[in-house]
């Protein structure tokens, strides 16, 4: 018969005890040792990615934003009168001179208005005629009547002279003398009076035909407005120019201040450059732009910056100082570049996806072999339109990733393949 022995069993359970501590400090070790293991660096492409390397140099600071090319003068034309319109008489596109017919209305009203005024000045001009007869006829029985009194006045004052020469002589007597001068000194006041009515009635002469005369140039500025206005039926250009839109149609009716035509210069033309409120600030007049017409670059300068923001741009006008292109016309969509400063000795690379002005960012930098990427701080500075300042992080050589790596934001290693 067996008999159990229990120092065997108690040896068996410590050896398992014991193998099951070392199993589990294995297992802790291990764990901790994975653990502290870096994640494999993810492959990237390299034949998808902009890779360029950082530089020291000339860094031309720019701008860019679309525009448009405008006239510099244009010229709305605006309805004088209130009218129908009855013909067309250009299209737009055609060449048009200042006393170019453009559009014929109609306006019953005006054209009688017209005859009314005209009728008018006429019948005033007759009154002042028939006027101007009759004051002359009475200015000359006036002047008649006091060259009459003058010469009866004249005789008098002889008279009175002979007779008294001859009752010096004792050959007339002291009454008739008396009456010949008492006559002299009657004709002579009648005289003085007729001498100032004679001058009162030139005066009311003139007044009158003064008066006549105001009337006739009232009706004659009512006939020029009238006439003004019948000749305003024939919408002309006004200046040399094309036309660009004509807005409305035969047998519209238009009022008065509404625009009926557009004629612009197409010889001078300038660039209307939308650029970013952000980049806008920089921009300054008399700075140089170059204006990308798609069939040609033409060269200008900036001379008025809208004051105001607009869905987010500003508006930049440059003036056009080299020859235009063929095909540059009016609303020509363009690109328009502003060369803001030149930075003579700087580090710069070409400007990353994600690169702001006066910020810091991540970017890969390539490591000597070129099979690896590291994530690297980058402090940058100004900007340009296609190159950035470096101010810290990078020095020249370095080769950088510019491309978009947004899907590697969790990782600060990549291999390239």
């Amino acid at each position: 018969m067996d008999i159990p022995r229990e120092s065997m069993a108690r040896q068996k359970m410590i050896r398992r005890i014991v193998s099951g501590a070392v199993l589990v400090v294995v297992i802790v070790l291990i764990t901790v040792a994975l653990s502290r293991l870096q994640p494999a660096a993810p492959s990237v492409d390299k034949s998808t990615l902009l890779i360029e390397p950082v530089k020291r140099g000339l860094m031309l600071r720019q701008v860019r934003g679309p525009g448009t090319l405008v006239p510099e003068e244009i010229r709305w034309i605006p309805a004088a009168t209130q009218g129908r319109v009855e013909r067309r008489l250009v299209l737009p596109g055609t060449s048009v001179k200042a006393d170019t017919v453009i559009l014929e209305l109609s306006n019953p009203d005006v054209e009688q208005a017209y005859v009314d005024a005209e009728l008018q000045l006429k019948a005033a001009e007759a009154d002042t005629k028939n006027l101007r007869a009759q004051l002359d006829t009475d200015l000359l029985n006036q002047r008649a009547v006091a060259a009459t009194v003058l010469s009866d006045f004249r005789q008098a004052k002889l008279q009175a002279e002979v007779d008294s020469q001859l009752a010096k002589e004792g050959l007339q007597s002291d009454l008739l003398l008396k009456k010949s001068v008492l006559r002299a000194e009657e004709l002579k006041t009648r005289n003085e009076i007729e001498e100032q009515r004679l001058a009162i009635h030139e005066e009311s002469v003139k007044a009158r035909l003064a008066a006549q005369q105001a009337q006739v140039d009232q009706r004659r500025a009512l006939y020029d407005l009238r006439k003004k206005q019948l000749d305003s039926l024939k919408v002309r250009s006004g200046v040399d120019g094309t036309l660009q839109l004509l807005p409305v149609d035969v047998g519209q009716q238009v009022t008065i201040g509404a625009n009926l035509a557009r004629v612009a210069n197409p010889h001078r033309l300038k660039a209307e450059i939308r650029i970013a409120e952000t980049q806008a600030k920089d921009v300054l007049i008399g700075q140089v732009a170059s204006i990308d017409t798609r069939n040609g670059i033409v060269l200008g300068r900036v001379t008025r910056i809208d004051p105001s923001v607009q869905n987010g741009t500003r508006t930049v006008d440059v003036t056009l100082e080299g020859a235009l292109p063929s095909g540059a016309v009016p609303d020509l969509s363009v690109d328009g570049t502003i060369e803001l400063e030149r930075l003579p000795d700087v580090v710069f690379v070409s400007r990353p996806v994600q690169g702001q002005a006066n910020s810091t960012v991540g970017l890969f930098k390539l490591t000597e072999d070129g099979s690896e990427a590291v994530r690297v701080q980058v402090k940058l500075g100004r900007t340009s339109v296609t190159t950035i300042e470096i101010l810290d992080g990078l020095k020249v050589g370095d080769r950088v990733i510019l491309s978009d790596m947004s899907a590697q934001d969790a990782v600060n290693r990549i291999r390239l393949q």
